[in-house]
């Protein structure tokens, strides 16, 4: 073989050579899996991508993200949830309570989970203990189903005169029992009434309304779900409509034109979420990584809307408030 040849026959094959293996690195995918609508929780879920920005994964560049919202249909969860474990992602992101969480990990105990909830993930049976999270899933919880008895006792210090306060639940809810036992005890300590009003899909909100003034209940608490949180604007319209006070879980709610809200800003938890996620994708296991809890809660008057209904706040009430709407 003449030297020319030689030398062409070489360069073919060196174009033909595989790259070396750092050159082919795949890029990870981190998969999202939420009970909500993207819509009510865009703020949120930018502060998930920072999480993840600032353990140097930014998304579109060395991260892809795949996204699943179920809108607030529980039962479209478990095959969203298969769907992102047969891609095979490199972590799950659940957002919107326990029943996202619950759906990923009933699927895959291989992936690692990373969670955001305001349900309780030990007593619910999610993880062992807080301090070290079983196997493939850890997370970011805060107090909100908790918090009912407060909404009940703000609710009376507002309006004494109430004896009757409406409860918005999810029937569809896993800890829907757990939620409403909290209300009634603690009715029940200041020899009030709970009116349980049921909304399973969105066109139940209206029927609720509805009830409340036939059945003249004097103030209503909108509890913890991911639908609430996705027809926020309209459980606050049909709030005005029907001039009844309301109490909410959020202060998204409340700067929407709410009257008080009663729980915890959602963006450090979020994006601690995505800290962890970035973590997880350098390496560490989700295991060693503590569920951490946001205890954070704040309590936002919307002095405008209890104009609009008539209602003077309590001095001592509006005093502890931390943000007040005028």
């Amino acid at each position: 073989m003449r030297r020319r040849e030689f030398i062409t026959l070489l360069g073919g094959a060196l174009t033909i050579w595989p790259r070396p293996a750092s050159a082919q690195k795949a890029v990870p995918v981190v998969g999202l899996l939420s009970s909500l609508s993207p819509e009510p929780v865009v703020k949120a879920v930018a502060a998930i991508y920072e999480g993840l920005k600032d353990q140097g994964f930014v998304a579109g560049q060395n991260v892809k993200s795949e996204e699943r919202w179920a809108g607030g249909d529980y039962s479209r969860l478990p095959a969203m949830a298969k769907d992102l474990a047969d891609r095979n992602v490199a972590v799950i992101i659940t957002i919107g309570g326990n029943s996202a969480a619950e759906a990923a990990k009933s699927v895959t105990t291989k992936i690692p989970i990373v969670f955001a909830t305001a349900d309780d993930p030990v007593a619910s049976g999610l993880v062992t203990s807080l301090s070290h999270p079983s196997s493939n899933l850890t997370g970011v919880s805060w107090l909100g189903v908790d918090l009912l008895a407060k909404d009940v006792d703000l609710l009376h210090e507002l309006l004494p005169s109430v004896t009757t306060f409406g409860v918005l639940l999810n029937p569809g809810r896993p800890d829907i029992a757990v939620q409403l036992k909290i209300a009634q005890d603690a009715a029940d300590k200041i020899g009030r009434k709970i009116r349980p009003l049921s909304v399973r899909v969105a066109d139940d909100i209206d029927r609720a309304f509805a009830i409340i003034t036939q059945e003249h209940i004097g103030a209503l608490i909108v509890s913890t779900d991911p639908l609430f949180n996705i027809k926020r604007d309209r459980i606050v319209r049909l709030a005005a409509q029907y001039a009844t006070p309301t109490l909410y879980f959020l202060p998204d709610f409340a700067a929407a034109g709410g009257l008080m809200s009663y729980g915890s800003g959602l963006i450090d938890a979020y994006r601690q979420v995505g800290v962890y996620a970035g973590r997880i994708l350098k390496g560490e296991k989700p295991s060693e990584l503590p569920v951490q809890q946001t205890t954070k809660i704040e309590l936002v008057i919307n002095l405008k809307t209890a104009k609009a209904l008539g209602l003077s706040i309590p001095l001592p009430l509006l005093g502890r408030a931390d943000r007040v709407i005028e």
